[in-house]
């Protein structure tokens, strides 16, 4: 003899149908059975419970005073579903891992809320004041990053570097570094080329100093014991364009047979 008890949920009442194959029972309450209770707005459930089948809701909400919590041995899947049961979004909260499945992923603030995170197919998009990364590697990006402002934080250094390659910065309108308060330096281990294709290149200070700076001899004079106490010279440059000093004469000391330009 087969029984079947179903049980029936409504705003107002709780009914119990008991049917076998002779009689039929129901049973009607009002108020609800243990924890499961009835009251105006809907069904108020109180501790733990299981569900062993599906639950079709509209709204699940906790007490004022207290948090909701789901829970599962395996992991939490909320899916979202449109009119023909097609899934059109997912979260998935794991033992190792948290998942979204959608569309688009936003994240908001809770003021005004104004998007701090959205990520779709084509891009993401970061829309916090600042954007901070404490790890000691830094961020790491495959491609190219665009932005129209890179600066450290107050009173630290910025630091652009390629550990085992190039450090190229381009721009069809030029490139401008400015120290306002300090030095500018450029040092490098090979050849340091300031190139102009179509202008010049201008050197505006009060003082230029070229240090280092080889100094030429006359092939046909024979050092003097005048040349360690030598401190005025002359600056002379080679057919090729290299730079050398010579000692400064009456007349110019500057010769294409000098030591230097034949070495160069």
């Amino acid at each position: 003899m087969g029984i079947t008890v179903v049980l029936e949920l409504s705003s107002s009442e709780i009914r119990y149908f008991c049917n076998n194959s002779k009689e039929k029972y129901i049973w009607t309450v009002t108020d609800g059975m243990g924890n499961l209770r009835v009251t105006k707005k809907g069904i108020r459930l109180e501790g733990i419970s299981e569900f062993l089948l599906p639950l079709y809701v509209k709204e699940i909400h906790s007490r004022k005073d207290s948090p909701l919590v789901l829970q599962s041995d395996r992991n939490v899947t909320v899916n979202a579903r449109n009119h023909m049961g097609q899934l059109t979004g997912q979260l998935t909260i794991g033992a190792d891992a948290v998942e979204a499945q959608c569309k688009r992923f936003e994240v908001r603030a809770s003021e005004d809320g104004r998007v701090l995170f959205s990520a779709d197919e084509d891009e993401i998009t970061i829309g916090a004041e600042k954007l901070k990364v404490t790890g000691t590697e830094g961020a790491v990006f495959g491609h190219s990053v665009e932005t129209p402002h890179i600066r450290a934080e107050p009173s630290q250094d910025l630091r652009l570097e390629s550990p085992t390659r190039s450090l190229i910065m381009e721009a069809p309108r030029g490139v401008q570094v400015s120290a306002a308060a300090g030095d500018f330096k450029a040092t490098c281990r090979k050849e340091l080329h300031l190139q102009s294709t179509e202008g010049e290149i201008f050197l505006n200070a009060e003082t230029i100093k070229l240090g280092n700076l080889p100094t030429g001899s006359f092939s046909s004079s024979s050092p003097s014991s005048s040349s360690s106490r030598q401190t005025v010279y002359e600056l002379c440059v080679c057919p090729n364009g290299k730079l050398y000093l010579s000692p400064a004469g009456l007349g110019s000391t500057c010769q294409s047979s000098s030591n230097i330009c034949l070495w160069s």
